[in-house]
């Protein structure tokens, strides 16, 4: 009988649920789920979960712990889904606040665990700034494991490698994205795909290195890009493509191999090495930062959501 891609890609790659969305995680029975502002503001907005929310929203300090609070309970509903890492994302307003991230990250881990979800569960996740990386190195050294996300150069995967990061979230479709807005002439299909190539030195320089951090594709835009990555240590993906990669049937080949890996020279970077270098890499600063503008974006729509739950529940 013809198998899936799908079901292929789970024989060399742990499939990652790239949702907060309940019945696509029961579906594609990933090993992991991550979430983030976006993804948990899309709960959020579920009809049935209102109650919930208003309740939650009414029972919180203030907005910044609501939105841990809810952050944490859709959390809980995916870990007794999922037999691995659920991945829970520090706010967005914090990315260049080292302490303050660090600090988050222990509440956060607090609140599971009063839920019965143990710290060895979760990854937090934390954007790929100077400072998101020196907490992760804090948070690694504490025993809390961290996922660093937003991260779309090189030299942000060798610092987060330095900082013992147990995962990182190198994306892909946004560095797609940027690539085909300068020029739109150019064929990207395949392995041309600038994301896809990102990953692929990522995950060769780790394997030449020993490095023991999990290298987790993320953001894609297509199926030939999830292909094209196929072996890679972790992929987390949307339940749309999740779906296509489940109706597509044909031979999937495996195109990473660690034993394939091939060896860059490096060095541990400094605060002022890793500031310039991201300096000199356009696409990665300007996606760097965009996409903490969007994170808080949605972040700010969640607090609006709840400030209103909150205001009609003491009303």
């Amino acid at each position: 009988m013809a198998m899936s891609l799908l079901s292929q890609l789970k024989t060399m790659t742990t499939v990652v649920a790239d949702t907060g969305d309940l019945d696509a995680i029961r579906r594609f029975t990933p090993q992991d789920a991550t979430t983030n502002p976006s993804l948990i503001l899309q709960a959020a907005q579920q009809q049935d979960r209102r109650e919930r929310l208003a309740r939650i929203a009414s029972e919180s300090r203030d907005i910044d712990e609501a939105v841990d609070r809810v952050a944490v309970d859709i959390g809980t509903e995916i870990s007794a889904l999922v037999p691995g890492y659920v991945s829970t994302e520090v706010s967005a307003r914090l990315s260049f606040d080292r302490a303050a991230t660090v600090k988050r990250a222990h509440s956060l881990i607090a609140r599971y665990q009063r839920e019965g979800v143990g710290a060895e569960r979760i990854l937090i996740k934390i954007a790929s700034t100077w400072e998101g990386i020196q907490a992760a190195r804090e948070l690694e050294r504490d025993g809390i494991r961290t996922n660093l996300t937003l991260l779309f150069g090189f030299t942000q995967a060798q610092a987060c490698a330095d900082a013992g990061a147990t995962l990182i979230s190198p994306f892909v479709g946004r560095i797609l994205d940027w690539h085909k807005a300068r020029h739109p002439e150019a064929d990207f299909s395949g392995a041309n795909d600038p994301g896809v190539q990102s990953v692929k030195r990522i995950y060769e320089h780790y394997k030449a290195h020993g490095y023991p951090t999990i290298v987790m594709g993320a953001s894609f835009r297509n199926v030939g890009e999830i292909t094209q990555l196929a072996g890679c240590d972790r992929l987390t993906i949307s339940p749309k493509l999740l779906d296509e990669l489940d109706q597509q049937q044909g031979d999937l080949t495996r195109m990473l191999h660690p034993q394939k890996a091939s060896h860059e020279p490096t060095a541990p970077l400094d605060e002022a090495t890793f500031r310039w270098e991201m300096n000199q890499d356009e696409m990665a600063s300007d996606k760097l930062a965009e996409g903490i503008r969007k994170f808080m974006a949605d972040q700010r729509e969640l607090e609006t959501l709840l400030g209103e739950l909150r205001q009609n529940a003491q009303a």
